[in-house]
Parts: structure tokens; C-alpha cells; sequence
């Protein structure tokens, strides 16, 4: 028994030469929330920056990210495809791209923007965690309608056959799995341990990034059960993929995190935190 998969167009209109794709407009849409969330936090206090200035973060985060995605994506994934086609590398049309990949990035981006606007490191994580996970959603979304990135067959009654699988086999929906779970279910608890951190007394700049780290982590980790592993690896160590150790890196990193936020004081925790308190509630 399987779900009839909603076989929509990839592109929403064309003039001309020129397409319109659902899934450059599903990363559009995330942008644009991302941006609004942050703008939000900013009317707030909530971090201590210019709205020109977060025009300026964005520009970082975009070049991070790619960058990010590229360089993991090339060393983990398809090593060998790089090494013989070094110009593929600048490719990155042609895909390829590691979301792991791209939260190192984009952390080291909002680390040499905030260094060079003299803002403090963590309020800009913090606000990249909060306003940007919303924008997985939007982009799982678009995988799914791509049909790529689909799970593993399954004989689940909400099975799908996706057009692009070779098998023709009932897989299991993972984008939306993801969707909901990366970008919705995150989304919610970011927000509401930033928002309850904050009323009770107990926030600490770092907080949000490093729930996002270990969250991201574990829903990822799960989900990935249910996710095609990628052809050119398959499961790298037992029964786990390669996605799913690169996730063991996110939780180690956000519990690591939270462990240093509420073992040390403001004080000991260097000039990135104690310059966030002033920010206030």
C-alpha cells in the first residue's frame, strides 16, 4: 500500500529562457523568514546590531555556507569525483552540498563578522539558530518536490514511489520527515527554551546555538534510519550512514556546549558572553 507521490513540476513558470523553480523559491521563502525572525530580535535588543548590519551578516552567511557545504561534501562524500575534475568543485550548480557542512561555515562567518562589527559572537549564533531553522523546512520541502533525497523502502502505509528512484520501490517520505521534525519541531523548541530561558532567569548567551546543535543532532540522527543512504557510501560503520556520525559531531558539540555555558561564569567564559549580557532580557 503506498501514497500516490504528488508528481508537481520542478519549475513553477518560465519566460523564455528563464525558469522559476519551487526549489530556489522554497529557499527564497526561508530566506525571507530568516531575515523578518532576525529583524524581529534586533527591534527587540535581543542582539545588538543595525539592520544594515544583518544585511551585511547575510552576505557572510551565504558565502560560509557554500563554502562550508562544498569543502565536506567534496572531503566526505565524493573525495575522488574532486580530485580528477578540480574545477567540478566550483560547480556547485550541479549539487553536491552538506547541510553539516554548511553550519561550520556559517558559524565561522558569523565568528569573522562579528570580530570585524565588534559584536559579540554568541547573540549572532544565537539569532543564526533561531532565525534560520525555520529555513529547513522550506528546503526539505523542495527536496521533496524535486523528488531527491528520498528514504529507504518501507512497507509504512504513507509509503511513496518517487519518479526518480531506479527500484520503483515504496520509500519512506524523509524530506517531510525532516521538514517537520528539522525545521518545524526545532523551530518550536528553540523559540520556546530561548523565550522560557529569558522569563525564569536561567538564558546564557550560547544557549540557543548550542540547543540547536544537539537538537539538529538527534532529530537528524533519527531520521536518518528512514533516509536513503547516498549511492556513492552507503552505511559507513554498521547500521549508520555517514550523515548520522557527522550528527554524533553536533551532539557532542552542542552537550559540550551547554556544559561550558552553565559551569562557567560570565566571566570565565571570556569577553564573547559577557559582552552579550548586556543586551538584557
Amino acid at each position: 500500500m503506498t501514497i500516490p507521490y504528488p508528481h508537481i513540476s520542478p519549475v513553477i513558470f518560465s519566460i523564455g529562457p528563464i525558469a522559476i523553480r519551487w526549489y530556489g523559491a522554497m529557499y527564497f521563502l526561508g530566506y525571507a523568514v530568516g531575515v523578518y525572525l532576525a529583524r524581529v530580535r534586533i527591534r527587540k535588543g535581543l542582539v545588538a546590531m543595525t539592520y544594515a548590519q544583518l544585511d551585511t551578516l547575510v552576505g557572510h552567511l551565504v558565502v560560509g555556507m557554500l563554502v562550508g557545504a562544498r569543502i565536506l561534501y567534496a572531503v566526505v562524500y565524493e573525495p575522488d569525483h574532486y580530485r580528477s575534475d578540480g574545477f567540478e568543485f566550483l560547480r556547485v550548480w550541479h549539487g553536491g552540498l552538506s547541510f553539516h557542512g554548511a553550519v561550520i561555515g556559517m558559524t565561522l562567518a558569523c565568528v569573522v563578522f562579528a570580530r570585524r562589527q565588534h559584536i559579540p559572537v554568541l547573540s549572532v549564533t544565537d539569532t543564526m539558530a533561531i532565525a534560520g531553522t525555520p529555513g529547513l523546512a522550506f528546503g526539505r520541502v523542495g527536496n521533496f518536490i524535486n523528488g531527491e533525497l528520498y528514504g529507504r523502502v518501507t512497507d509504512v502505509p504513507w509509503a511513496m514511489i518517487f519518479p526518480g528512484d531506479p527500484l520503483h520501490a515504496p520509500r519512506h517520505p524523509s524530506q517531510l520527515y525532516e521538514a517537520a521534525a528539522e525545521g518545524v519541531l526545532l523551530s518550536i523548541l528553540l523559540w520556546r527554551v530561548d523565550q522560557r530561558a529569558r522569563r525564569h532567569g536561567w538564558f546564557h548567551p550560547g544557549l540557543p546555538s548550542a540547543v540547536f546543535l544537539l537538537g539538529y543532532g538527534v532529530l537528524r540522527f533519527g531520521i536518518e534510519f528512514t533516509r536513503e543512504p547516498d549511492v556513492q557510501l552507503g552505511l559507513v560503520l554498521g547500521p549508520f550512514s555517514a550523515g548520522q556520525l557527522l550528527c554524533v559531531g553536533m551532539i557532542v558539540s552542542g552537550v559540550t556546549w551547554l556544559a561550558l555555558i552553565y559551569r562557567r561564569s560570565a566571566q570565565t567564559l571570556g569577553p564573547l558572553s559577557s559582552q552579550s549580557h548586556t543586551l538584557g532580557p
